[in-house]
């Protein structure tokens, strides 16, 4: 029954762990971590085999995230989040219960979160875990975890857009945005932007990527214009989803080059998300014979 116990709540764990660390290897690496010990563990002390299991991943988790936290660091330019699925062609229906708290913007959010401030934070606004359970898990008590998910609440409030769009514009507005660049229309690049827009792309240190976040309207146009006036005609893109959210799929000589999001504010884009860094896409490129 070892493994049939772990196996019921291994897709739960890892979801914990995706979450925290923002990486599908390294939340593989802690639910195989965790596994570990529960497969060494006196399971006949054990009376709750799932607060037991959610507590050896978190704190393996809240471990590796310190880990990461230094590496990122060192991470040449901006880092993002490693998506954990892309789709070409999704249907509407697609990712929808998934897409908000897994969206590449919530994650990249979440980097500004300390670690146990963080792991407070999802157990109770993405596992609906109560202050009683969280306190013992992280090993602080009830006041202090209330503390910190409200702390955790109101950086990521500030930071989140103020005004929600539905499904439908977000995806009309990432269509258009998807032409507009694709042609360098600069005017209509900016037109489709806040004035303070924020782009970030990741590139690893491995293909050419803005190497920190560049801000503004007219500054994100003209980068978009130019980078159409020298390689816009070997680019393909399409729309496609990427954890769940409408997502900008790029594609040059058969192999995915990019993939982008977009945070909607209202009735404009007010943050451009690209993840480029090959080690991130690799899941995704064609297999090759």
């Amino acid at each position: 029954m070892t493994i049939e116990i772990f196996e019921t709540h291994r897709a739960r764990l890892f979801a914990l762990a995706y979450k925290l660390l923002g990486s599908r290897s390294d939340a593989e690496d802690v639910v195989q971590d965790a596994w570990l010990r529960w497969s060494q563990a006196d399971r006949a002390a054990i009376r709750d085999p799932e607060a037991w299991l959610v507590t050896s991943a978190t704190r393996l988790g809240i471990d590796r995230l310190r880990q990461l936290r230094h590496e990122r660091e060192r991470y040449p330019g901006p880092w993002l989040p490693e998506p954990l699925q892309v789709d070409s062609a999704p249907t509407p229906e697609h990712g929808a219960e998934v897409a908000d708290q897994v969206s590449l913007a919530f994650l990249t959010l979440l980097e500004r979160l300390g670690p146990e401030e963080r792991a407070a934070f999802l157990l109770k606004e993405a596992f609906d875990y109560d202050y009683a359970q969280i306190a013992p898990l992280l090993g602080h008590s009830v006041a202090n975890c209330r503390q910190m998910v409200h702390r955790a609440r109101a950086r990521l409030q500030a930071d989140r857009p103020r005004f929600e769009v539905s499904g439908d514009r977000h995806r009309e507005l990432l269509v258009r945005f998807m032409h507009a660049s694709q042609s360098g229309d600069q005017a209509a690049i900016t037109g489709l932007l806040t004035a303070n827009a924020r782009l970030v792309s990741d590139g690893g240190g491995k293909v050419t990527a803005v190497i920190r976040p560049l801000l503004g309207a007219e500054r994100i146009a003209r980068l978009y214009a130019a980078v159409a006036r020298r390689v816009g005609a070997g680019i393909e893109a399409r729309i496609g989803s990427a954890n769940g959210e409408p997502a900008l799929l790029r594609w040059r000589e058969g192999r995915l080059h990019s993939i982008t999001t977009v945070s909607i504010d209202g009735d404009r884009i007010s943050e451009v998300l690209t993840v480029m860094n090959p080690d991130k896409l690799r899941r995704w490129q064609p297999v090759e014979h």
